[in-house]
């Protein structure tokens, strides 16, 4: 296995946050996860195979990523920083789950794709410092990956109308509040010696998140934490009103 890890090892320098190859390589993935979205969407009765499609792939790549991060990065060692339950690792469980789902849940998965998905995707290329990494196959991955957020949130956006009432916004949030819960659970379970930080909202340690880390300083972790995720709830809210009167 790590010799076969190793033909991928390509090594690099990591880019700089907004370089000419963070910018085009964005402006590109971004253009075209739009565009094939739209044009997909307009295939009716497929929508959710597409969608566990996109499951499939983005847990193969995330399956890379781990052996990877365990054989090659760090070998013989798992770095807990890079277990997948931060909030754009959520699509991949979601999109593989929708086979199995009550068909009265979907619509709330699908407005929660549209709008957390979409948050996710453009706030990590907005700021990339995380998706830099001394290696091509783990750059790649990071910006491929949000890439596919993006597609999987306007893909959803365009398919279903259940994603566009404000009602459909508020099913979303039981999602997003039971998986931040989980994650503090994850975080508080490991204790403070780790450097785990799912949905970077530690009880331990200041947020990593740019901005929110100095206001956890200044205001304290827990109530740096709450700030965070109302934050991330009042980001999907935008996003999901401005798609809204984008559609009318």
């Amino acid at each position: 296995m790590k010799n076969i890890l190793q033909l991928t090892a390509w090594t690099m320098t990591p880019p700089r946050p907004y370089s000419l190859f963070h910018i085009l390589l964005s402006l590109c993935g971004i253009s075209f996860a739009l565009c094939l979205a739209r044009i997909l969407s307009r295939k009716q009765g497929q929508a959710g195979k597409r969608l566990f499609l996109c499951g499939l792939i983005l847990a193969a790549g995330e399956l890379y990523k781990q052996l990877f991060l365990t054989f090659v990065v760090h070998p013989g060692t798992y770095d807990w920083w890079y277990f997948p339950f931060q909030l754009c690792s959520i699509p991949m469980y979601l999109c593989l789950l929708l086979p199995v789902l009550p068909e009265k849940l979907r619509p709330a998965v699908f407005t929660f794709l549209q709008d957390f998905g979409l948050l996710g995707g453009f706030m990590a290329l907005a700021e990339p410092s995380g998706l830099m990494h001394p290696y091509v196959s783990l750059t790649l991955h990071g910006f491929l990956w949000h890439f596919m957020l993006i597609f999987i949130g306007v893909f959803c956006h365009f398919s279903f109308d259940s994603c566009r009432s404000l009602k459909q916004y508020a099913s979303a949030l039981p999602i997003f509040f039971s998986c931040c819960l989980i994650a503090l659970a994850i975080n508080w379970t490991a204790g403070p010696e780790t450097n785990i930080a799912m949905f970077y909202i530690s009880p331990y340690h200041p947020s990593q998140q740019a901005v929110f880390h100095q206001l956890s300083l200044t205001i304290g972790i827990f109530p740096g934490n709450l700030l965070y995720v109302a934050s991330a709830a009042l980001g999907a809210f935008l996003i999901h009103l401005g798609l809204g009167h984008l559609k009318r």
